[in-house]
């Protein structure tokens, strides 16, 4: 059985009528290897879409391994005081700390921008 993560990256695949048909899956990006600080171009932005007009902090544009993502997740949810996950190679924060995340992640070298509205 096809691997359930990778359904979102079958590029226009809709549907087949071949009996013996499976889709082969591109390699992703999860051995990719994590760049310097410098070299990310990271996107701070506010969203409250889906999560009953609850505001959450995202980080996105990440290059690298997951584990390090998390890392950098639990870094910034430590210094802000406050909740958060990793997934879908986005960081969510609870609540508006865009500045305070822009702060941290300009102080450790990362290139950022606020991003959207």
């Amino acid at each position: 059985m096809a691997n359930l993560q990778n359904r979102k990256s079958r590029d226009g695949v809709v549907y087949s009528t071949a009996d013996n048909f499976e889709y082969i899956f591109q390699p992703t990006d999860e051995d990719q290897e994590t760049l310097k600080p410098s070299q990310q171009n990271l996107r701070v932005m506010l969203d409250k879409k889906q999560r009953a007009g609850k505001k959450v902090t995202l980080v996105t544009g990440f290059i690298g391994t997951e584990d390090d993502l998390k890392e950098l997740g639990k870094k910034i949810k430590t210094k802000c005081g406050v909740g958060g996950t990793v997934k879908d190679g986005e960081i969510m924060i609870q609540g508006d700390f865009r500045d305070r995340v822009m702060e941290l992640l300009l102080a450790d070298g990362y290139k950022a921008k606020k991003a959207g509205g």
